[in-house]
């Protein structure tokens, strides 16, 4: 849980085409879902992400290799879990 910064809700748009999916319970609010959302898109750049704290969803458009972008949201200090 983020205790450092305030608790609101920020979103951005779903990709266009649905992508990977990942639930990340210990992402609870906009800063934490900006963290990761920073941390994929500045590794995997043109990736589309989209980072939901109220449903606890990341969905990652225009990547295959789930793997890859796990690794990513862990060193960002979360933990995904892949969604079929």
């Amino acid at each position: 849980m983020c205790t450092a910064h305030q608790h609101h809700a920020e979103t951005t748009a779903a990709p266009d085409n649905a992508g990977l999916s990942f639930h990340v319970e210990d992402m609870t609010c906009g800063h934490c879902a900006g963290v990761i959302k920073g941390a994929i898109e500045k590794t995997v750049p043109g990736a589309a992400v989209h980072a939901d704290p109220a449903s606890r969803t990341v969905v990652v458009g225009g990547v295959a290799d789930a793997a890859h972008i796990a690794e990513i949201i862990t060193a960002a200090g979360y933990t995904p879990e892949a969604r079929a």
